[in-house]
């Protein structure tokens, strides 16, 4: 198994993946084919394991106003047949890690039990616009005190 940027080339796969890792939802699909299509910067990783694309994860800013306050984590998928066997565990901790990441607050709009294990709590500012309550809001390294919504890209849609 190696983790490592996505070519142009493994894109396609990488849709695929996503496709099958949420069978009743293009929507993760779509970002990512979006964020490409419009160049918007993004930090991703695929894990890739006998020339198949297994799992990926991807980084996109997040805003305060106009202003980038942090990174959100969307999506992080793992290929049905693969999943629960750790490698999900193991790209978030690698890109836990990289430069591009290891010192920018982090938001995630996911399950708590499982984004806990490395480092995620419950977030209560900013206040997340696809969770009102905030009860699957999630940070690491967040600072912020003052209560504003949190912006997404424009690829995520309207909140």
């Amino acid at each position: 198994m190696k983790i490592r940027k996505p070519t142009r080339e493994i894109l396609p796969k990488v849709s695929a993946m996503l496709s099958s890792a949420f069978p009743k939802s293009r929507y993760e699909a779509k970002l990512v084919e979006q964020f490409h299509g419009n160049d918007t910067p993004i930090h991703e990783w695929v894990c890739i394991h006998i020339n198949k694309v297994i799992a990926y994860i991807a980084f996109s800013n997040a805003y305060n106003g106009n202003e980038i306050c942090g990174l959100h984590l969307a999506p992080l998928a793992v290929a049905p047949k693969f999943q629960r066997q750790g490698f999900g565990s193991e790209l978030l901790n690698f890109a836990l890690r990289q430069e591009s990441i290891k010192k920018s607050p982090l938001f995630v709009l996911g399950n708590p039990e499982f984004y806990s294990k490395f480092g995620f709590e419950l977030c209560t500012t900013p206040i997340c616009p696809f969770d009102k309550e905030n009860r699957h809001f999630l940070a690491i390294r967040n600072t912020t005190t003052t209560r504003f919504i949190v912006g997404y890209e424009d690829e995520f849609g309207p909140s």
